[in-house]
């Protein structure tokens, strides 16, 4: 019991850690886009209780700061998964690598059909839809070989020791710190 009680404690910590982090990088390559293309960042939102977001004002080149929100979203977790695979949180890097690239993926894909986010931002930019969602499936497929390798839900759960006391706190704590900061950096 306890056992199970740990791993879904972790699980569900590890999935919002997940959630914040992709947001946060997803509008890091909105600020990258916009620094590289001369705009000026008005302002960024992580705030945990909304969808992030990042405003540009002046936005000289919107294509390239909008569609640099979902490549650096997906890209960076990538490189960190590559360079951290062998440490012995390896596959937590996978599994938000993994994440990343099927929320990045969806979002763009999905936005297509209603125009909604940076999907509409990039229909706006003359960005045709079959190139969201060629974009969204090949993200998502990615993420879906990533967590594919990293092995079934079924194993984890039904192993013994997977997950220990101390990474259930760990990440309670990391997940609690992150959430502060986002509080009081980003309040509304």
């Amino acid at each position: 019991m306890m056992h199970s009680l740990r791993k879904v404690m972790f699980a569900v910590c590890l999935l919002a850690l997940c959630w914040y982090g992709m947001m946060a990088v997803h509008e890091l390559g909105h600020v990258v886009g916009a620094w590289a293309t001369g705009g000026t960042v008005t302002g960024v939102s992580l705030h945990p209780l909304s969808i992030s977001r990042t405003d540009v004002l002046p936005n000289p080149c919107p294509g390239i700061v909008v569609w640099l929100g979902p490549i650096v979203g997906c890209l960076l977790p990538l490189l960190l998964w590559a360079l951290g695979r062998n440490w012995i949180a390896g596959k937590l890097f996978g599994f938000f690598a993994g994440f990343c690239l099927i929320a990045n993926g969806a979002y763009i894909a999905f936005g297509s059909r209603d125009g909604v986010g940076d999907s509409g931002e990039m229909l706006r930019c003359g960005v045709p839809v079959w190139t969201l969602i060629a974009f969204g499936a090949i993200a998502i497929l990615g993420g879906l070989m990533i967590w594919h390798r990293l092995g079934s839900v079924g194993h984890f759960f039904a192993a013994e020791s997977t997950v220990t006391s101390w990474m259930v706190i760990s990440t309670i704590i990391v997940l609690f710190l992150l959430l502060l900061t986002e509080f009081m950096l980003f309040a509304s």
